[in-house]
């Protein structure tokens, strides 16, 4: 722990990253191994049950103080448009290639920059609506219209990557006035109502071997989003950004070895494109933000 303790914060987010990286994989292989005996939304719901109750005591440390809602309706609103994210993004999971699955996640910062425009009233230069349509370019390649790869668990991976980007839209409205542990917490809270419902509808109990893979996809979950945030408030976006695409060969070799899937060539192309795209728009929205307060300190 020393030597850990020694390092500077960019090797430090560098850490966190791969480690975040890791246990986000984790959590995938075990969505789809939850889902072999358990219906999708039972999995959702036990997943977000089992989050509760290990990050609710982790973060009251802080003090429960720190999880007061200034703008309820925020919370509300991010809390409807994640569940319908993570119900997508699991029956998709467990539905298509994992890398696929992967890939196609890669999206998020595309409908985000495009959402920022529509919705925040940012302005979008040339350059990066260039980046964006190269970014859609990129999911043509992969889900190769007009050939018979499209599915169902394709367009439910989309909607996962968009519902994520309006998620990621409202987080940001909401870090000026909530705090961190308010918006991570009452995400999980608010979860618990929603996805209960259509989960009893179709309830069956888990047996023994499916519980330790709900509690596997709750901790390695909650591991991933702590260090990812822990990453990303140790260094600069554009430096750590790059990293998330160690999921894609990860996702690829675990999803092989466990269930001897193997993605196809138009995957890896079309996820190297979509994730080139991903990476310029974040480097310009990195440089506009340090101009932006550059000239405000002017």
């Amino acid at each position: 722990m020393s030597i850990f303790s020694n390092l500077n914060s960019q090797r430090k987010a560098l850490i966190y990253m791969f480690l975040a990286m890791f246990f986000f994989t984790g959590m995938i292989i075990f969505i789809r191994k939850s889902s072999e005996q358990l219906h999708i939304m039972e999995v959702v719901f036990l997943r977000t049950l089992l989050a509760c109750i290990i990050i609710i005591p982790v973060l009251g440390v802080a003090g429960f103080h720190n999880f007061k809602m200034r703008e309820p309706k925020l919370f509300f609103y991010r809390a409807i448009i994640g569940s319908i994210g993570m119900i997508a993004g699991f029956i998709a999971f467990s539905s298509i290639p994992l890398a696929q699955a992967t890939a196609i996640s890669f999206t998020t910062p595309i409908f985000m920059t495009i959402g920022a425009a529509f919705i925040l009233g940012e302005f979008i230069k040339a350059r990066r609506i260039i980046a964006i349509i190269i970014g859609f370019l990129g999911m043509l390649i992969i889900v190769q219209p007009g050939s018979g790869t499209f599915s169902f668990g394709v367009s439910l991976a989309f909607i996962s990557a968009l519902a994520h980007s309006g998620n990621g839209l409202l987080v940001k409205k909401m870090t000026a006035k909530e705090s961190s542990n308010a918006i991570v917490a009452w995400m999980v809270i608010l979860l618990i109502p929603i996805t209960i419902v259509p989960a009893i509808l179709v309830w069956e109990w888990p047996g023994p071997e499916t519980w330790v893979y709900l509690w596997l996809l709750a901790i390695f979950g909650t591991l991933g989003h702590l260090c990812y945030t822990r990453a990303f408030s140790l260094a600069e976006v554009t430096g750590l950004q790059p990293l998330e695409f160690v999921r894609l060969p990860l996702t690829a070799l675990l999803a092989w070895l466990i269930f001897s899937e193997l993605p196809g060539y138009w995957t890896w192309i079309g996820g190297i494109v979509i994730f080139s795209s991903t990476i310029y728009i974040t480097q310009r929205e990195a440089k506009l933000n340090k101009s932006t307060v550059a000239n405000a300190n002017i």
